[in-house]
């Protein structure tokens, strides 16, 4: 049933653009396991073997946290419609923030979002394809724009200042950098 692989297939790259859906999956060797869900067309595949992914402000920044401390990371994908399918990625990411040399080339490569704080490349060691079989159907209906009309409304500073309040720490105390890394000097 499931295969293993050292790089992303053409197959592969077609079944990721057609998701809607990622998850996530980060820990440091001592810290709780992060599990988080993705959306809002955030994904890009830069070459078989490196992918990126865009991440926005939300209530906590554990990936972030993580990768900088212990840079593995899983990313998986499941067919909720169609064949049945599930694909992870594993590998060593990095996190890049605004100031980072990276960032500018790395963010042309996105259509921008509100509340955008960091971008994450991993570099895939891995890939491992599964039947999911028992995943059941489920149809989308479309993207919800709570996140954007937030950030939006929120504004740089006052995304800076919910940075300040909540995305510094992960819940392990871990610290994420995102104030010094993101503000310019």
């Amino acid at each position: 049933m499931g295969q293993k692989y050292t790089s992303l297939s053409e197959k592969d790259i077609d079944f990721i653009k057609a998701q809607k859906i990622f998850f996530v999956g980060t820990a440091t060797e001592t810290s709780r396991v992060s599990v988080s869900p993705k959306g809002m067309n955030s994904f890009q595949v830069i070459n078989n073997s490196r992918i990126a992914w865009l991440n926005v402000t939300g209530s906590g920044n554990e990936t972030s946290a993580h990768v900088q401390q212990q840079p593995r990371m899983t990313i998986m994908f499941c067919a909720f419609e169609g064949s049945p399918l599930i694909l992870r990625l594993y590998g060593a990411a990095k996190v890049i923030h605004k100031n980072d040399s990276e960032w500018d080339s790395l963010y042309s490569l996105f259509v921008p979002l509100p509340g955008a704080r960091q971008i994450f490349v991993l570099d895939v060691d891995l890939v491992q394809s599964s039947c999911g079989m028992s995943i059941p159907y489920y149809s989308y209906e479309g993207e919800r724009e709570l996140l954007s009309d937030w950030a939006r409304k929120k504004g740089d500073e006052g995304l800076k200042e919910y940075w300040k309040q909540k995305n510094q720490e992960s819940i392990d105390g871990i610290p994420t950098k995102i104030i010094e890394k993101n503000t310019k000097i």
